[in-house]
Formats: structure tokens, sequence, C-alpha cells
């Protein structure tokens, strides 16, 4: 046996450890943008005088950042009426990550597991639609809501093995559930 390498076996053999460096450097980016967005969050609680404490999480390369608090109902008014303070507040918190490292942001921020909540319901909702286009084998049309929400619809939709797309324009964006 020869102690030389085609240039492919090189590439192969080096090709794992490469790919951890790269698994590598994605998380510890995460994990920068999290503790960024967390002072800024921690700065946004000191402002509101609110009291809550804040998690970080790093799943799949995406940061996860959880206020939670101590006393029921104390953070509502930061998630507000169906979540429209806490979307917004996602969007100020990606754009502070912005701002401070010139990277965008895909991080998601939860505020008294509201997007958990969120997250049961749009499964059932997805799995109820699913349901009806496999009984059907028509087409099913959801009611609109934000780009958080549909992601996670088309994701169970792709789970059940189904297509989904989303259709219509600003607020009216909803998503259709395809027959296979």
């Amino acid at each position: 046996m020869s102690e030389t390498s085609t240039p492919n076996e090189v590439l192969d053999d080096e090709a794992p450890e490469a790919q951890d460096a790269v698994e590598f450097e994605a998380e510890e980016e995460a994990v920068d943008e999290g503790e960024i967005a967390a002072d800024y969050l921690e700065e946004l609680l000191d402002i509101g005088d609110f009291d809550g404490d804040i998690d970080i999480e790093v799943r799949n390369g995406r940061t996860y950042l959880s206020v939670v608090a101590e006393e029921d109902h104390a953070l509502d008014s930061l998630v507000g009426r169906d979540g429209e303070v806490l979307d917004a507040l996602q969007e100020l918190t990606r754009l502070a990550v912005l701002a401070e490292t010139g990277e965008r942001s895909r991080l998601i921020l939860d505020i008294a597991g509201h997007r958990a909540e969120q997250g049961g319901r749009l499964k059932k909702l997805a799995e109820k639609a699913i349901a009806e286009v496999k009984e059907s084998g028509e087409s099913v049309a959801l009611d609109p809501m934000s780009p958080y929400e549909r992601k996670q619809v088309h994701d169970v939709v792709a789970e059940a093995g189904l297509t989904s797309e989303s259709e219509g324009e600003g607020s009216k964006r909803h998503v259709v559930v395809l027959p296979s």
C-alpha cells in the first residue's frame, strides 16, 4: 500500500474537519448574536422597568431568546395583542444585532412562552388543514398570518409529506396547503 494520496482522497479526508470548523464557526456566531441581542433586551427591560430573565439557546445554527418572568402576566404588555408587540421587539432586536455585527440576524424572540403556545396552536391548525386536503383532494387556504407563523405551518405541512405555498401580499399573505 502506498503512502501517497490522490487529491480527491486528501479532500475527502479533510472534508469532515472543514465541515466541523464551519459548523463551530456558525455556532460561535450564533452565540455572539445571542449575547448582543440579550444585552439589547436587558437594556430594554431596564428602561421599561420589567423584571425578566433572558435565556439564550442555539438550535440548528439559529439563535432563540426567551424572556421569562416569575409572575404570571408580568410581560404580557411586551407580547401585545396577537403577538404584535413581540414581533416588533423581535425586529428591533434583529436590527440591534445588525447594527453591531453588520450581519443580518434570523434570531427568534419569545416572551412569556407566547411563541411556544403559538407553535402548538399553529401545529393543530396545520394538521386540520392537512386532514382536510387529504380528505377532499383540494387546496385549503388558511387565514393571513405573520412570516413566522407561515414558516411554522410550512414546516408542519412538509413533515406530513404535502406541499404548501404562501400567497397574497402584505397583511393578507397566507398559506395554501396543496394536495399531493
